[in-house]
């Protein structure tokens, strides 16, 4: 087996190692409130932390216009909810913002 191979392997263990021990060991048990609570938002967070860097640094210069796009989509999914609306309705206030 090639040196790459192995590496390619090894870093497959490693990293399947830390997800399935949670799985095994408690996944017939029935988690606190508040701790499920929690981990119900870490994909919300995980998902923020990765876009608002982008959403930022997507207009050059022109960060509050971003900010005017991505405040939309933020008020719109809390009061209405669905993704089509708030992500359509945001790329019309930008694009429209950005010919003023």
């Amino acid at each position: 087996m090639s040196k790459i191979m192995l590496l390619i392997f090894g870093m497959a263990i490693v990293t399947y190692i830390p997800r399935v021990i949670p799985f095994l060991t408690i996944s017939d048990k029935e988690l606190p409130r508040p701790l499920r609570l929690f981990l119900e938002f870490v994909p919300y967070t995980a998902l923020g932390a990765l876009l608002m860097p982008g959403v930022l640094k997507a207009i050059p210069n022109e960060p509050l216009i971003s900010i005017a796009g991505l405040s939309f989509a933020c008020f719109y999914s809390w009061k209405k909810g669905g993704m089509i609306i708030p992500v359509v309705g945001s790329i019309i206030i930008v694009f429209i913002l950005m010919l003023i």
